[in-house]
This record gives structure tokens, C-alpha cells and sequence, in this order.
């Protein structure tokens, strides 16, 4: 079958596990042959292990906005025909997607705008049409130039930018006029979505009128004054989002190792033939935030969708997402923590049900990577200003985020970098895989190969190894007896300094 003919469907989505898996089957109703990508914007629901039940692929969005979704959905599309689709509506034609892409694939097209039936547009009337009427008069005649079912050549997509709010679906439609693209309305028949609350309505309202200015003033050359201040509000709230609607009072951190069969840098760097470089930037190398910022380096130019796709071909340890989930169950909010990049961690995150993701940022221009990292301000401790990369400053940040004491934070890791977050955490767990300098400041050993029995660790109900027992034994069969010795004496002293501690 000719690729001509094959359209990327991309299902920006956040926070549709209500919706998402009854849309993908009804878009699949089709004869048009496609591809599915969900671009997940760091959903707090389910709607990541729902969408993985449909679609052909979904990836993370590497940070939150609608039009960084749509833009890296995109740059992850294996063909030349794209169609954009709402997470939330079911009821869609069974034919929408020759709809939509019948124009482009035909050559009648370049850019295709649907318009439908509904029960309201109030900022389309109010706040839209009368803008356009203004600044763009040959825009008007479109009956619903804010409609985000569309769809477009891949080529006139990749020459644009992508706004990242609720202006993103209009700039799409005046970029693709002040191109002289071949634009054609089509009529996809009933729509039914919820209604949006008068705060979601003015919100909306502003963000599409700076849009509409913005592109008014770049097309024009004129020098607009802004009608008023436009104030954007942050969709960062995730803490307390989760605060007031979970109350939840302890947090277990799992370092991405932990969960990861294997590693996600070796098994790249791998597949790029960069193992040597790997290999010799890691020996050379002694600090750590200089470690990590070569490591970065080594990604210069790679997309976010094929990091991401690399991700998805590592294996993760057996029972992780049952673990996180009966975590979860049990009042604990779950945060996987990791030295490497958050496009990655954030997808494995939302991959296995997370509550949060604490990484370092890679930074992506256009949805590529360019080879520089940034330290989030959690990766450094707010009592010593000034001082290096420290993994461990996350506990500090998450007392202060939710209120809740150190010694109410379990924390599974495995390495020697690690010791610092195991000595500091209220309970530190680490498998038999670690080396023994990192068994002697664990509270408990988790056996490894699979996360099941860590629930029933942290309750009391799986007993798994303490090292209080295993210590003496495991170190005298290596002849440490001085080691020995002073393990007894700290494990004793940290025994008493724990005691009393509920974690369940």
C-alpha cells in the first residue's frame, strides 16, 4: 500500500482515561489506512495505560500545553497526511478520518478545517469571529475557525510554530492563510463535548485574542498596542492539585533503576554505536553534574518520540505497575526519581502510573534534542546555596511541598550514589543486587527481580531481608569482620532513632 495514502491520527490527551480508548476504537471504524499516536500531556489519571490498550504508540509530551503535544506528535508521525483529534469526543463519525484527510491524500488540500453541529460556541461568536473580522476579514467566512479537528500536509506543519495554549487551533489557521495554502472547510456532522465553565470560557477568551493580536501584528507590520494586560495562568499546579485531593501523608521514591531492567543511557548509546564514548566520558569524568552533562551531549539532534521509543523497548522489573498501584492503595504517593532526562522518566512515569517525576531537563528546541541539560532547583540543597548536584536535596524539597516529615519518606535505590537519600530517608530500601557499602545503610532488602513483596515491606506484612539479620552473616563470609563490627553498632543506633515509625 502506498504511504501517499496512510494518515497519522494524533490524539493530544490529558486526562481523558474516561474517553481516550472509546475514541481510538471508534476511529479505527475506518477504511482509510493510519497509524495512532497518543501524545499524553503528564496525565494524573489513567489515561496512559488506557491509551496503550488501542494505540499504535503513545509517547510523553516533554512539557505541558496542547501545542507542544500536537507539535511532538507531529515530529513522531511516520506519514505525510496528519490528522489532529480531540481525547473526549465519542461522537465522531465512523468516517472521520477520510473526512478530514480525503482533501490532503486527493490533492484538493493543503490544510483541512472541520465545522459541526454543536450546542454552543460562545467564544467563537464573542471573542473569534469578531477579531478576525478585523485583522484577518478572509477568515471569517469559516463557521468554526476554532475547531482542533484538522488536518494538514506534515511539510507545512514542520515550518511552523505551535502556540501552546488555547490559541494553538486559530494560529494554525492564519499560518496556514499567510502561507496561501490551500484551505477547505468540511462538515463532520454532530459534535457533543462538555460545556466549559465560565472560568475555562475566559481563560480561553484572552488566550485566543493574544493569539489573534500577535498574528495580526507579525502579518501587518503594525505596531498593535495590547488591548490589556493578559494574564497566562499556570497549568504547573500538579502538587497541589494532588495535596488537596489526595491528603495523602507519606512518599515512597523508586530510583528509575530500581524499575528498569536495564539502562536507559547503555541500552542508547548502544543502538547509536556511542558505547566507547559512553564507556570513556563516564571514566573520565568524576563529578557528577559534569558526568551528566556530557552524557547529554551525546543526544545532540535525537527527537523526543525516538528517545522515547527506545524507552519503550526496555523491559520493566515484573509487578512494578501492580506495586505502584497497591502503593498507591495503601496511602502512599508514589515518586520515581532519576539522574537522567525527564522526557524519559516522565514517559515511564505516566507509563507505570507515577504520581510524580523528579529528573534532570534535557533541553529540547522544536522537539529535538540539543544536547545541553538543566538542573531543576530540587537537585539542590536550599540550606547550602551554592553547592553541586545533590540527588538527595529532592527529600528537602518534598518535606517542604507537602508538609509531610523525612522520616514518613521510604526511599529504593541501589547504588553508592544512593547512600546520602537511604541515610536521610525515614526508611531506606535497596535489593540484594547492591553492592555491600550500600546494604549497610538499608533499614530493609527487597529481593531482587520483582517488586511484588515491596508493598507488604513497607506495611509489615512481607518480611522480606532486614539488614539487621543478614549484615553479620553476609559480611563475615567476605571476611570484613572490622566492618562487621561497626555495621552492628550503626544498624543498632538507627534501630532506636527509627522505632516507632508507622508506615502503614
Amino acid at each position: 500500500m502506498e504511504e501517499n495514502n496512510m494518515v497519522s491520527v494524533i490524539i493530544p490527551a490529558l486526562n481523558e482515561g474516561a474517553t481516550i480508548r472509546k475514541v481510538i476504537q471508534r476511529i479505527k471504524q475506518t477504511s482509510v489506512p493510519l497509524e495512532i499516536i497518543v501524545v499524553d500531556d503528564n496525565s494524573t489519571d489513567n489515561t496512559v495505560s488506557e491509551a496503550l490498550k488501542e494505540a499504535d504508540r503513545v509517547i510523553t509530551s516533554s512539557k505541558k500545553g496542547k501545542g507542544i503535544s500536537m507539535h511532538e506528535g507531529m515530529v513522531a508521525a511516520r506519514y505525510d497526511t496528519i490528522v489532529y483529534l480531540d481525547a473526549d469526543i465519542l461522537t465522531y463519525p465512523k468516517n472521520i478520518i477520510a473526512l478530514l484527510s480525503d482533501p490532503i491524500i486527493n490533492g484538493e488540500a493543503d490544510f483541512v478545517k472541520s465545522f459541526f453541529d454543536r450546542q454552543a460556541g460562545r467564544v467563537t461568536q464573542l471573542v473569534a469571529k469578531p477579531l478576525l473580522s478585523i485583522f484577518f476579514p478572509e477568515l471569517e467566512k469559516f463557521t468554526q475557525p476554532l475547531s482542533g479537528m484538522i488536518a494538514a500536509r506534515k511539510d507545512f506543519l514542520q515550518e511552523i510554530e505551535f502556540e501552546n495554549d488555547y490559541g494553538v487551533d486559530i494560529a494554525l489557521l492564519i499560518d496556514a492563510f499567510a502561507k496561501k495554502m490551500r484551505i477547505k472547510e468540511v462538515n463532520i456532522g454532530f459534535i457533543r463535548n462538555d460545556m466549559q465553565t465560565l472560568e475555562a470560557l475566559g481563560k480561553m477568551s484572552r488566550q485566543i485574542s493574544r493569539t489573534i493580536l500577535q498574528k495580526a501584528t507579525l502579518f501587518s507590520g503594525s505596531n498593535l498596542e495590547t488591548l490589556s494586560d493578559i494574564q497566562t495562568i499556570s497549568d504547573e499546579m500538579d502538587f497541589a492539585i494532588r495535596e488537596s485531593i489526595l491528603k495523602l501523608k507519606k512518599i515512597i521514591i523508586i530510583d528509575i533503576n530500581i524499575i528498569l531492567t536495564v539502562d536507559f543511557n547503555h541500552t542508547a548509546a548502544a543502538l547509536y554505536n556511542m558505547e566507547h564514548r559512553l564507556m570513556q566520558l563516564n571514566n573520565t569524568y568524576t563529578d557528577k553534574e559534569s558526568k551528566l552533562r556530557k552524557t547529554a551531549s551525546l543526544f545532540k539532534g535525537r527527537s523526543l518520540p525516538e528517545l522515547q521509543a527506545i524507552a519503550d523497548t526496555i523491559s520493566f522489573v515484573p509487578y512494578s505497575r501492580e506495586a505502584i498501584l497497591q502503593m498507591k492503595q495503601n496511602g502512599y504517593i508514589c515518586i520515581l526519581v532519576s539522574d537522567g532526562f525527564d522526557i524519559v522518566a516522565n514517559h515511564i512515569k505516566n507509563k507505570l502510573g507515577f504520581d510524580y517525576c523528579f529528573a534532570n531537563s534535557l533541553k529540547m528546541e522544536k522537539s529535538i534534542a540539543t544536547g545541553e541539560l538543566e538542573f531543576p532547583d530540587y537537585f539542590n540543597d536550599p540550606d547550602e546555596p551554592g553547592t553541586k548536584y545533590d540527588k538527595s536535596a529532592i527529600l528537602k524539597h518534598l518535606t517542604v511541598k507537602f508538609n509531610i516529615p523525612q522520616k514518613n519518606i521510604v526511599f529504593v535505590g541501589n547504588t553508592t550514589e544512593d547512600i546520602p537519600m537511604l541515610q536521610a530517608c525515614g526508611m531506606g530500601i535497596v535489593t540484594t543486587h547492591a553492592p555491600v557499602s550500600v546494604k549497610l545503610w538499608a533499614d530493609k532488602i527487597l529481593p531482587a527481580g520483582s517488586l511484588k513483596p515491596l508493598p507488604g515491606l513497607l506495611t509489615g506484612n512481607e518480611k522480606g531481608s532486614s539488614l539487621k539479620n543478614n549484615s553479620v552473616k553476609y559480611l563475615a563470609g567476605i571476611g570484613i569482620i572490622a566492618a562487621t563490627a561497626f555495621a552492628g553498632y550503626y544498624l543498632y543506633s538507627k534501630s532506636k532513632k527509627k522505632a516507632g515509625i508507622p508506615y502503614s
